[in-house]
């Protein structure tokens, strides 16, 4: 009796189960775009996360919570420096005893981890040839992190007038083409909004538009009258946040 004929080859081929990709990774896989997505987020947390994991939910303090707060303000500054008050309010949210926390913060001024001084005088350089700020912006700023009124003078002594004055100068001539085809008066306002926003004095922002818009007049480009009509404004220390 003849056997059955085999099935031709292609058949064969067509009929083999496709190897297609896995759905799964394994037992300690990830299943989803999502879950590695995840992963990555977790990977790159900062490590203020890193220290509120290791110190637990609020209200919760390991066996020796000095040792915990040491942990977090290290994690801290490894990321940027801080200043006292910044680093207590960090304490305090992650449950750490006032005790505790004092206990820490003044080891680590003791040793020269916490300098609200020479924050102080860091960030001003930084901030004023960085972002073009006014000491009056600057002074702003470190209130709001907690630093102390002396510390702020101190800092702010180191700020040139004569280099503030540069810098606001440079600010206006950077903007100035894009208002050329303004009028005068308005002209005026857009770019000593823009050194009002940096905590430049009004007198001050309205003396360096004035000579950058004279400047340019030389050529015939700005209406001497219009800037006449002008005032200059006086300056309102209390206005500006001082």
């Amino acid at each position: 009796m003849p056997g059955r004929p085999g099935r031709p080859e292609s058949n064969r081929r067509k009929s083999a189960p496709r190897q297609g990709p896995r759905s799964r990774a394994g037992a300690g896989g990830l299943t989803s775009a999502s879950q590695a997505a995840g992963t990555d987020t977790e990977a790159g947390d900062s490590a203020e996360s890193a220290a509120r994991a290791e110190a637990g939910p609020p209200g919760r303090t390991e066996a020796d919570p000095e040792a915990v707060a040491r942990l977090i303000c290290l994690r801290l500054l490894t990321t940027a420096p801080r200043t006292q008050v910044q680093l207590a309010t960090a304490l305090r949210r992650r449950g750490i005893p006032d005790e505790a926390a004092a206990a820490v913060l003044a080891r680590f001024a003791e040793v020269g981890l916490i300098d609200d001084a020479m924050f102080a005088r860091a960030w001003v350089d930084s901030r004023h040839h960085g972002r073009g700020l006014a000491g009056r912006a600057l002074g702003a700023e470190l209130r709001q992190r907690g630093v102390a009124q002396d510390d702020i003078q101190a800092a702010l002594r180191e700020l040139d007038p004569e280099q503030e004055l540069a810098t606001a100068r440079e600010l206006v001539a950077r903007r100035l083409a894009a208002t050329a085809s303004m009028p005068v008066p308005a002209r005026m306002r857009r770019l000593t909004g823009v050194l009002a926003r940096k905590g430049y004095a009004a007198g001050l922002a309205y003396r360096v538009v004035r000579e950058a818009l004279e400047q340019e007049g030389v050529e015939g480009g700005v209406s001497f009258d219009d800037l006449d009509v002008l005032g200059e404004p006086d300056d309102d220390p209390e206005a500006a946040g001082v």
